[in-house]
């Protein structure tokens, strides 16, 4: 969630979220002279030789498509990048994702056997797909029997009941503690969520220190730390004080289960 360090534009965007569930005000301000433009367009395709015929029951307007530069979200187009080249590295013959972004997820399936796991099953009709219904809090995997596995932007949601999920304040802990007891000795997970300043943004997500995730996965090693700093750079090995010291960062955690 971004912060901008000024009262005045804190206050704005604490308003504008309030509101957006209901309707976009920043749309709302710029539907009317948009759909002029849209008309006006309209009108000059229909004069144009060749135009095909088109009613107004036909229309589709697309008022917000004319940008400058294609916008993504840095945390989750990275994220998912990174992680499919470590699935992709490693040559994981079975992959377990729980509740990541289905692009992602579906991306996968063209290299691996994937598993996905959530509350909300994806019921798609792919290759190398299994979709599970299940929840982060209780894998249906046994004890050290998962070798690959990945959670990218999702524990930090768990137990505010956003998608459905029951209320709990140790929702992230226990993802994190449920994660780690499934995964296989010398298995890899691939882990994600927004580290900076710890905070509760009720009921989207929490953000938390990089220190706390690794508190939570105590035990396991890690093998790399990379992230998305403030500025939506992605870093690989970014040192840890810039995720300690950011507001909303996204840490990349890849992490291992040594052999005892």
């Amino acid at each position: 969630m971004k912060k901008f360090n000024n009262p005045i534009k804190d206050f704005a965007y604490f308003l504008y979220r309030w509101i957006n569930p209901v309707f976009d005000p920043v749309k709302l301000a710029l539907f009317i002279p948009r759909y002029a433009v849209f008309f006006a367009s309209w009108m000059r395709y229909s004069l144009m030789r060749g135009s095909e015929k088109s009613g107004l029951i036909d229309s589709f307007p697309s008022l917000y498509d004319n940008l400058k530069k294609t916008p993504f979200d840095s945390h989750y187009f990275y994220q998912d990048i990174w992680a499919f080249k470590k699935v992709k590295i490693s040559g994981a013959p079975a992959h377990v994702d729980v509740g990541s972004r289905i692009d992602y997820v579906g991306f996968l399936t063209a290299i691996c056997n994937v598993t996905f796991i959530d509350i909300r099953p994806l019921l798609a009709d792919l290759d190398n797909y299994k979709s599970i219904a299940g929840s982060i809090l209780k894998m249906p995997y046994e004890d050290n029997s998962v070798s690959s596995i990945s959670c990218l932007h999702v524990a930090e949601h768990i137990g505010l009941g956003r998608y459905g999920d029951p209320l709990d304040p140790f929702g992230t802990k226990k993802a994190c503690t449920e994660l780690k007891r499934v995964l296989a000795v010398g298995g890899s997970i691939y882990f994600s969520l927004p580290v900076g300043r710890p905070r509760l943004c009720f009921n989207s997500h929490r953000i938390h220190s990089p220190g706390r995730i690794l508190e939570y996965f105590e035990g396991l090693e890690l093998v790399e730390l990379s992230g998305i700093n403030d500025d939506g750079r992605f870093i690989t090995d970014i040192k840890y004080d810039v995720l300690e010291n950011s507001d909303y960062a996204c840490g990349l955690f890849h992490f291992k289960k040594p052999v005892k």
